[in-house]
């Protein structure tokens, strides 16, 4: 499958756009782990192989371990996710796959449980941003890197 269009160079303001909620969630709550199985789960979903390629090496840099890697997509049927990590995961599935219900009531009463509304947003911001780098990297063809 061939790339299509370079959006960092066809359209650098709407990237840079992109690039400032990365930033953003730099500086969020969430440690790098979490963030990592976000956007492992989100683009499991969505099928970015882009994304996934570049997650999960981001993951195993950060000290995730390859079991939890490969198992993320059945996370429900492991005890190897916290509470807390279970939480996010839900979020994370729901929001994604917004089309089927949404963030439904039961699983925000669970994140109230761990964490504050601040908190929530911010899950909820991470969530949705790899979601959009998701549709980037299958509407644009991205190649993996090597």
């Amino acid at each position: 499958m061939a790339a299509r269009l370079n959006i960092a160079k066809v359209d650098a303001t709407a990237y840079k756009a992109m690039l400032g909620l990365e930033t953003y969630l730099a500086g969020i709550f969430l440690t790098p782990i979490q963030k990592e199985l976000i956007k492992i789960r989100a683009s499991q979903i969505n099928g970015c192989a882009f994304c996934l390629d570049m997650h999960t090496k981001d993951a195993l840099k950060y000290g995730e371990t390859p079991q939890r890697i490969f198992l993320l997509n059945a996370w429900r049927e492991t005890e190897l996710y916290t509470a807390e990590e279970q939480v996010l995961l839900e979020m994370t599935e729901e929001i994604t796959l917004i089309h089927q219900q949404g963030l439904t009531e039961e699983t925000y009463q669970k994140a109230k449980q761990f964490f504050d509304e601040k908190q929530i947003a911010q899950i909820i911001i991470a969530i949705v941003t790899i979601n959009a780098w998701n549709r980037i990297g299958i509407s644009t063809h991205l190649e993996l890197l090597k």
